[in-house]
């Protein structure tokens, strides 16, 4: 079996008032090619910082993060953000689009800061993305004229413009009504379907994390399979 990432050994700790705060605690976990996990735990639990330690974004305290069979963390800076922009694709609960740019613009602009240039490819590529989520009448569009549910499809849109093989998501629905969380988690899984792409889901809502393949529960500092 082909694993996209594989953490190991994962520890991390933070410094508060003076005590450390021992938030993950040993966590091995394994992301198959074209697989589909959530992740789920009480509010402070670590699910954010686990998600962001698997996408780059935050150094553990112990442990190895393996991608393409190399520790990320054992790359410089210039490194790990090659890494983050050529292989993984970030969905938050907040869509921090920019407010000036249109809809096509915040997407390809993901693509413009991978390559330093605007490309007629990327533009192409954009605007597929975008008729796929339904926003082909929105693309010129600003993001303060749109709901929160297309704000959050140009987010995913974005996303992907550089087809990364791992797409992490943190609370893509937390914003939004049950309704229209529902339909972007419905998006998700016809990216991961359709592209393959490994997709992670970190949200506290356990009927949208019965939609994935595999469930974890996070707790303590461990990690449970089955959500449990």
């Amino acid at each position: 079996m082909k694993y996209v990432v594989e953490a190991r050994n994962i520890h991390k700790l933070y410094s508060h008032s003076g005590s450390k705060l021992h938030i993950l605690k040993g966590i091995d976990i394994s992301l198959p090619e074209g697989s589909f996990t959530a992740l789920i735990g009480p509010s402070g639990a670590g699910k954010s910082t686990l998600l962001h330690i698997l996408g780059g974004l935050d150094r553990p305290t112990q442990g190895e993060v393996l991608i393409g069979g190399r520790d990320i963390y054992g790359l410089d800076d210039a490194g790990l953000c090659a890494v983050r922009s050529g292989g993984i694709g970030f969905v938050f609960q907040f869509y921090h689009l920019l407010p000036e740019f249109t809809v096509l613009e915040n997407v390809m602009l993901a693509a413009f800061i991978r390559s330093g240039k605007f490309s007629s490819a990327a533009g192409k590529e954009a605007m597929e993305l975008l008729c796929g989520m339904g926003l082909k009448e929105r693309v010129t569009h600003f993001p303060s004229q749109l709901s929160g549910g297309e704000q959050q499809r140009v987010a995913i849109a974005r996303a992907l413009i550089n087809r990364p093989a791992l797409l992490l998501c943190d609370e893509p629905t937390g914003n939004l009504d049950s309704a229209t969380g529902a339909e972007v988690v419905s998006i998700l899984k016809k990216i991961n379907g359709e592209r393959g792409t490994t997709l992670v889901l970190v949200t506290h809502n356990p009927e949208l994390a019965r939609t994935a393949g595999t469930v974890y529960s996070l707790k303590d500092g461990l990690l449970h399979n089955g959500g449990n």
